[in-house]
This record gives C-alpha cells, sequence and structure tokens, in this order.
C-alpha cells in the first residue's frame, strides 16, 4: 500500500514538473510591438490624403489627437502592407479576394472601392483589413497579378 502511495505521488511531482516548465503553458503575457525607425518622421501628404479619405471629419479627432494611433497607422502604411505583382502563376497561392474584404466605412459612410487598382496611390485603410491578426495575410487583387501581403505586428523584418 505504501508503494502504491509513494507510485503515485512520484508520478503527481513528475506531470507538476514537467508542467511548469513547457513554455507552452506559461503566460507569456503581451509582446511589445516594436516600430521601426521611419515612424518617427510626420505623416506626408500622401498619408494624409489616405487618412482624411477613410476618417474624415473625425481624423483629427479618432487619429491625429491620438499619438499612439498616429505611430500604428504610420507602422501599417510604412511597414507593414505590400503591394507586389507576382506574375509566375507558380508562386502565386490561393487567397481571399481584395473584393471579399469588407470597407471599413465606419466614419466615412460613402467611401467607395477603387474601380481600377492602381498599386501606388492604394490605400490600405479603406478596407476592414484584420491587423491584428497573428501571421501574414495575402489577399489578391480581383482580375489581377498583384498582392497585398499584411506583416503581422511582431514581425520585425
Amino acid at each position: 500500500m505504501k508503494t502504491r502511495f509513494l507510485l503515485v505521488l512520484f508520478c503527481v511531482i513528475l506531470f507538476s514538473v514537467s508542467y511548469a516548465q513547457n513554455p507552452s503553458y506559461k503566460n507569456q503575457g503581451p509582446q511589445p510591438i516594436s516600430f521601426k525607425s521611419n515612424t518617427k518622421a510626420l505623416l506626408n501628404n500622401a498619408e494624409l490624403a489616405k487618412l482624411k479619405e477613410v476618417y474624415g471629419a473625425d481624423l483629427k479627432s479618432e487619429i491625429l489627437d491620438r499619438p499612439a494611433r498616429v505611430l500604428t497607422i504610420k507602422e501599417i502604411l510604412r511597414n507593414r502592407v505590400i503591394v507586389r505583382e507576382i506574375t509566375d502563376p507558380n508562386k502565386q497561392k490561393p487567397c481571399p479576394k481584395l473584393s471579399e474584404i469588407p470597407l471599413f466605412d465606419a466614419f466615412v459612410s460613402t467611401l467607395k472601392r477603387d474601380v481600377v487598382f492602381n498599386p501606388n496611390s492604394f490605400n490600405p485603410l479603406k478596407y476592414d483589413f484584420k491587423y491584428h491578426k497573428p501571421g501574414f495575410q495575402l489577399i489578391r487583387v480581383d482580375n489581377t497579378n498583384y498582392f497585398i501581403i499584411i506583416k503581422p505586428q511582431h514581425y520585425n523584418n
């Protein structure tokens, strides 16, 4: 009987030690977001125009008066959203189309999709992309070879 008790006690202790040392069970807490140095520069005219298009009259109160939001917007526009043309069909991966992504029309109800896609003037803020989703996101621009790549916020390259 005493042997059985010691065996059970040993198993409980062994399980507790292995459970405590497994990093997937530990509460790692939120990861800090590291912003690239190019976010220190002021918003440029093109970025301000994109913000104005999406936020309209609420731009100042929703973004410009909130330094953390300005920093986040600069990081999104300058570092996290990439438009890339991929002409080789073997390198194109199945993914959602831009037309399947809803517009972010919380502030400007007259927001419209672009009739013609221009990678140089594309405004990612118009779309309800999941910027806080972990991992990379890939979206194809309908009827083109253009893909929108959204890097995760904790990606350091």
